[in-house]
C-alpha cells in the first residue's frame, strides 16, 4: 500500500505495537509441558506441532543425544504437520558437536531426475510449479535422518520411529496404516540384519532406497507418469558438509552452503557489522530502513551467483569477504529505499554489477532445534511443499521442490540431471567462543533468513532471550525473486521492488518509512514461523520458544 493516509489508517486498525509483549502475561515453564516457551538444563525441543516436540522429548529422556531428538522429532514431523512436511520431503541438518566443537551439515536435498529425457521435457513443457509427482526430486528425507541417526546418533530406528508408528497407529488419513507397513518393513531389515547399531540403520535406509520398497515407488512412478525412477533412489546420497560461516561481532554464524539460501544471512551480516545498530534503537526507522537495504544487496546476490556447488563455482569466497563487503555497504543510502535489484561482481570486485537479473512464497515448511543434556545441538529445517503426490500403497508422499529450480539455460540454478536446486530452508546454529549459544529453524520460505537476521539480532545486539525475540514485531522485503517460480523469464519473477511488509508498529515509524521511498505494507497475521533456542554456557541451562500463536515447544528438566 503506497498511500500513506490509507496505511496509517491501518496500522491503527491493527493495534500498532510500541514494545515488546507484557512478560506478566506470558505462559509460565512447566517442567517438561509442551508450551510456546520452555527451559530445562537436561535438554530442549523445539518441533512444530505437540506431537514432533514429545517425540524428541521422549528420546532425551530416555538417554538419547540430540541427533536421536531431532530423527525422532522429524519422523514425527511427517505425519502430524502433513502439508508442511512428508516422507518424501526434505530436511537441512546442522549438528553441533560437544565433543570436538565442529558443526556437520547433512545435505538433505534430492536431486531432479537422472534421466536426460526427463530434462529435455521440462525445457519444453517448463516445470510444473509446486503441482504433481512431475515436481518431485528425489526423496531425501528419510536418507537424512538415517544418515544423522547413523553418524550421530546413539538409538537405533525402532526406538525412534515408534512415537511416529503410535501416532499412525492411532488412525486417521486413508494412508496411515500403509505407511505404518513400510516403516515396519524398515524395522524388520534392521532387526534382522546382523552387525553394529550403524550396519542396521544403514540396512533400514537401503531397504527403502535399494530394495523392495524402492520397487514399488518406480512401479509408482511410472504408473504416474513421472520421471523419477530406482535409479534414482539407488543413487541418492546423503552427503556430510563443512557448515559455511563468518564472524559478527564475536559470534560465528553458521549456515549450509549454497544449495540453500543460507549464506544470504551471512551476506547481510557482513554488511550490517559497518553500522551501530544498537545505537538506532529497537524497530527504529533507521533500524528498518538500513536492515531492508542491507537484505536487499544480499538477496540480489543469492539470486545471480548461488546454485548447488556440485554443479556450479559459486564465488563464495569472495562474496563474504572484506574487500567486497567493502564496496558493498557504502550502496546503503541512510535517506533512500533502492528500487533498482543491484548484484554486485565479486570475481571483478565491483559493488554494483549494472541492471539485476530479475526472477517468495513458500506454504510448506516446518521446524526443529533440538539440545540435549552433553550441548549437542541440532538445527534443522524439514519442508515438503504441496500438492503432494503420494503412492497410497506405500504411504509416501512427495515434495514438489523442482520448482525451485528454473529452465533459464546458463543461470546457476537452472535445471540440469540430477542438480539439487538452491532451496530457501535454511536452518542456523551461532557459536561464541567456539560454544553453540543459539539454533534457529524458521518457516517463511523466501523470507526465512530475514527472520533469522532479525532473531539473531534480537540477541546479539538487544540482549533478548528467545521468548522476547519470537514474540517481537518482525519487517520484511519482497525486493527480490521467486524461488518459487521455475519460470525462465526473469522479468516475471521479481515479487515487488521497494516492498516492505510489516506488523505492528507506530505511526511516526511507518510515515519515515514512506518519506524515504519504501512501498509499505501491513499484514495482521505472522512473519514465518521460528523456532529459537538459546544455551546458557554459564548455567547449562537452554531456553527455547517457537511462535506462540501456532507452535509448541518443550523442556526436560534435571
Amino acid at each position: 500500500m503506497n498511500n500513506r493516509r490509507d496505511f496509517l489508517k491501518q496500522v491503527s486498525a491493527l493495534g500498532a505495537l510500541s514494545g515488546l509483549p507484557n512478560a506478566s502475561s506470558a505462559q509460565q515453564d512447566a517442567g517438561s509441558d509442551l508450551t510456546w516457551y520452555a527451559s530445562g538444563n537436561g535438554g530442549v525441543v523445539g518441533s512444530g506441532p505437540k506431537p514432533s516436540a514429545q517425540a524428541g522429548i521422549d528420546m532425551l529422556n530416555k538417554g538419547g543425544n540430540a541427533a536421536d531428538g531431532a530423527a525422532a522429532a522429524l519422523f514425527n514431523l511427517m505425519v502430524c504437520d502433513y502439508g508442511n512436511f512428508c516422507v518424501g520431503g526434505e530436511v537441512p541438518f546442522m549438528y553441533y558437536n560437544a565433543k570436538d566443537g565442529k558443526i556437520n551439515v547433512f545435505n538433505g536435498m534430492g536431486g531432479a531426475p537422472k534421466d536426460p529425457n526427463a530434462i529435455d521435457w521440462y525445457y519444453r513443457n517448463g516445470i510444473p510449479n509446486k503441482k504433481g509427482i512431475k515436481a518431485s526430486t528425489t526423496p531425501s528425507a528419510v536418507s537424512t535422518c538415517l544418515k544423522a541417526l547413523e553418524v550421530k546418533g546413539t538409538m537405533s530406528f525402532e526406538q525412534v520411529i515408534a512415537p511416529t508408528l503410535s501416532l499412525l497407529d492411532a488412525g486417521g488419513k486413508k494412508w496411515y496404516a500403509n505407511l505404518a507397513t513400510t516403516l515396519r518393513k524398515m524395522i524388520e531389515t534392521e532387526k534382522s540384519t546382523g552387525g553394529s547399531r550403524e550396519k542396521k540403520i544403514r540396512a533400514a535406509r537401503d531397504r527403502f532406497y535399494k530394495g523392495d520398497i524402492a520397487d514399488e515407488l518406480n512401479d509408482y512412478y511410472i504408473r504416474s507418469e513421472g520421471f523419477l525412477r530406482k535409479t534414482d533412489l539407488e543413487t541418492h546420497e546423503t552427503l556430510m558438509e563443512d557448515a559455511v560461516s563468518i564472524n559478527y561481532r564475536g559470534y560465528d554464524v553458521y549456515k549450509c552452503n549454497t544449495w540453500t539460501q543460507g549464506p544470504v544471512l551471512l551476506q547481510t551480516l557482513r554488511l550490517l557489522e559497518n553500522f551501530d545498530l544498537k545505537s538506532m534503537g529497537f524497530l527504529s526507522a533507521n533500524y528498518i530502513h538500513t536492515l531492508a537495504e542491507a537484505m536487499k544487496l544480499a538477496y540480489a546476490d543469492r539470486d545471480k551467483y548461488y546454485g548447488d556447488p556440485a554443479f556450479v563455482n559459486v564465488p563464495l569466497q569472495q562474496l563474504l569477504s572484506d574487500e567486497y563487503t567493502a564496496i558493498r555497504w557504502p550502496l546503503i543510502d541512510k535517506n533512500y529505499a533502492s528500487q533498482a535489484i543491484r548484484p554486485g561482481d565479486p570475481h571483478k570486485m565491483q559493488a554494483d554489477a549494472g541492471p539485476g537479473e530479475y526472477w517468495p512464497g513458500e506454504s510448506g515448511t516446518t521446524t526443529c532445534v533440538v539440545v540435549d543434556k552433553w550441548g549437542n545441538v541440532v538445527a534443522a529445517t524439514p519442508s515438503a511443499n504441496p500438492e503432494y503426490a503420494i503412492c497410497e500403497s506405500l504411504g509416501i508422499a512427495h515434495n514438489t521442490r523442482l520448482s525451485s529450480l528454473n529452465t533459464q539455460k546458463g543461470h546457476p540454478n537452472a535445471l540440469q540431471p540430477g542438480k539439487r536446486p538452491r532451496i530457501t530452508l535454511t536452518p542456523t546454529i551461532v557459536l561464541k567462543d567456539g560454544k553453540p549459544v543459539i539454533a534457529q529453524s524458521i518457516n517463511g520460505g523466501d523470507v526465512q533468513d530475514q527472520v533469522s537476521l532479525e532473531l539473531f539480532l534480537d540477541f546479539a545486539e538487544f540482549g533478548m532471550m528467545p521468548r522476547e525475540a519470537v514474540s517481537a514485531p518482525r519487517f520484511r522485503t519482497y525486493h527480490f525473486e521467486n524461488s518459487f517460480n521455475p519460470a525462465s523469464y526473469r522479468a516475471s519473477r521479481i515479487l515487488r521492488l521497494g516492498g516492505l511488509t510489516i506488523n505492528s508498529f507506530n505511526e511516526s515509524i511507518i510515515e519515515t518509512l514512506i518519506t524515504r521511498g519504501h512501498s509499505v505494507n501491513g499484514v495482521k497475521g505472522i512473519m514465518g514461523i521460528p523456532v529459537m533456542a538459546y544455551i546458557d554456557q554459564k548455567t547449562g541451562m537452554s531456553y527455547v520458544a517457537g511462535e506462540p500463536k501456532i507452535r509448541f515447544c518443550a523442556a526436560r528438566n534435571q
